[in-house]
């Protein structure tokens, strides 16, 4: 589904810190992407695209810092949600910052330790497609403080929450209004204690098993699945510089 704008507190942007190279040749394999090397300008950030619309950013890889995948939530003041951020007892990982004419960007960590960004589009609008194969469908926090989460993301972005049982455990919905605009889970103890609480990304897959292979095959790896969820049927995987992300490939209900 093509989008030209995101409405204030939609996940509207995600973008990978990794080896360039690496990260523009897994991605273009696995998803269709054009991923052009970036210029000077920008750190030789890549904007990859989908039929010519931006679908998710490859930036270099920061010193010290493992290969995540970074959820930006779009607002209309970068500064003023900051101020939420830390008001409910969030820390500032990276002031808000003019990105050129681009936009202006933020990085924090919440109350239980997961990472998150903010975007205030300029000419930078976000994700030009959503909710189809090869492009950004979800996000979700994996958390140690569901209540805690539900507190803080209320107080920053107006959350609402909507708990349900899923099977064993209860899966959060974040909702503006009526829309849900990402998820939240209970970290389980069956995870190494060395992961920390984190939002992890999902991209959508018209197949799920192909998509897997063709993780292997560019020298990334499973480390779930593939499990069946309301929403489609959905893997863990890490990629060839070990940045972990999801796919989902969606139910019909659920795509578009």
């Amino acid at each position: 589904m093509e989008v030209t704008e995101h409405d204030p507190g939609v996940p509207s942007w995600v973008d990978v810190g990794t080896d360039l190279a690496k990260g523009r040749a897994f991605y273009s394999s696995l998803f269709g992407w054009d991923c052009p090397e970036g210029s000077e300008e920008t750190g030789f950030y890549s904007t990859a695209t989908l039929r010519g619309k931006p679908v998710a950013g490859i930036g270099p890889q920061q010193d010290g810092m493992p290969s995540v995948w970074t959820t930006y939530v779009n607002v209309d003041s970068a500064d003023e949600v900051a101020e939420k951020v830390v008001a409910a007892g969030g820390q500032v990982m990276m002031p808000p910052m003019d990105v050129m004419e681009f936009g202006r960007m933020a990085i924090f960590v919440d109350p239980v330790g997961a990472a998150f960004g903010m975007w205030q589009p300029g000419t930078h609008k976000g994700a030009g497609v959503v909710n189809e194969p090869g492009a950004y469908s979800w996000s979700e926090l994996m958390t140690t403080d569901v209540e805690g989460s539900k507190a803080f993301y209320n107080a920053v972005f107006d959350w609402g929450a909507d708990t349900q049982s899923a099977g064993p455990m209860e899966y959060t919905e974040w909702k503006i209004g009526d829309r849900s605009v990402g998820g939240m889970l209970q970290m389980p103890p069956t995870l190494p204690a060395q992961v920390p609480p984190h939002w992890g990304v999902y991209f959508a897959v018209s197949d799920l098993d192909a998509a897997m292979m063709k993780v292997g095959e560019l020298g990334g790896m499973a480390l779930m699945g593939p499990m069946d969820t309301p929403a489609g049927k959905v893997a863990a995987v890490m990629d060839s510089n070990n940045a972990p992300f999801n796919m989902i490939q969606l139910s019909p209900n659920r795509g578009g």
